[in-house]
């Protein structure tokens, strides 16, 4: 059975900003509440400041009163320290730039030691002030540069149209998973690193891939099919054509990423989750968003 996506167009579009404007509304309430008026909650690699993860082992009368440890940290000069617990039996310590010359450090360790003995010392990341900020600012220089880069291959490769449609689907899904960890941070304080930025980097390549793949259908087609069918149905053979190989492609891709967020490390783990979410809108808008939205512009094109 061949599916009529072209005729519900509209349905898609509709759908489409409904998946959005939650991501949209954490996002504007976050630049709002948010000191930095960044839509994200940013980790340390752009904010400058240490994390010193401490590991509690396996036994659950560890279980730490994060409410306590916060207060014990303030007093020996810890400056609003966020703590997190991980995988039941690791305790996150975020707080301000620690150098390494410091006894600050050491005197964490001690606060830590006193109430778990077995504690143990798994992970100490510091970036400074400066080259958090330095960090943050070429981390939007490569998305805006990629951006321009897909532009620029796809006025190229197809017509103009395409492009536009292609690069509002890359946008569309850069939205989408920047909304979903907007709405993370905001209610489980996730914080984004430079992972997230190679996460979001890999998902422009994979969504627009997959955005090429159709579009090349519809180019192909149209082609040998101008005269017989309208653009709409041309559009629509197309999908039915790639939507089998689409699917596939990116069910295999979710299939690992999925063992790897249940199964990998803690440290991936947020940047595993924004490949998922791209992948799985990036599938669903080169389907749904982008080929209408060509159908759309040729539309207006033709009546113009």
């Amino acid at each position: 059975m061949k599916l009529k996506i072209v005729k519900h167009k509209w349905l898609w579009m509709a759908l489409t900003a409904l998946l959005l404007v939650p991501g949209i509304i954490a996002m504007i309430y976050a630049s709002v509440t948010y000191a930095n008026h960044i839509p994200l909650k940013v980790g340390i690699d752009y904010t400058g400041g240490t994390i010193l993860q401490y590991s509690l082992g396996n036994d659950d009368s560890q279980k730490p009163d994060l409410e306590q440890l916060r207060g014990q940290l303030r007093q020996i000069g810890v400056e609003n320290p966020q703590l997190q617990l991980l995988n039941d039996n690791i305790v996150s310590i975020r707080t301000m730039f620690i150098d390494k010359d410091s006894d600050l450090g050491s005197q964490v360790s001690d606060v830590i030691m006193k109430d778990y003995p077995g504690a143990e010392l798994v992970h100490v990341s510091s970036v400074g002030p400066t080259l958090g900020a330095e960090l943050f600012k070429h981390s939007l220089i490569a998305v805006a540069l990629a951006a321009v880069g897909i532009v620029a291959y796809l006025s190229i490769r197809f017509k103009f149209n395409y492009a536009i449609a292609a690069i509002l689907g890359v946008m569309l899904n850069i939205i989408f998973v920047v909304g979903a960890f907007s709405i993370l941070g905001l209610f489980q304080n996730v914080q984004v690193d430079g992972l997230f930025i190679t996460a979001l980097l890999t998902v422009m390549g994979f969504s627009v891939h997959d955005t090429i793949v159709v579009f090349d259908r519809i180019r192909e087609n149209q082609r040998y099919y101008a005269k017989k069918m309208s653009f709409g149905e041309i559009i629509d053979a197309s999908v039915n054509q790639t939507i089998v190989r689409s699917i596939n492609t990116s069910l295999t891709v979710l299939i690992t990423l999925g063992a790897l967020y249940f199964f990998g490390g803690v440290t991936t783990k947020d940047f595993v989750l924004a490949m998922i979410l791209g992948v799985a809108f990036g599938t669903y808008s080169s389907i749904f968003f982008c080929s209408m939205l060509v159908d759309i512009l040729e539309e207006r094109r033709r009546v113009s």
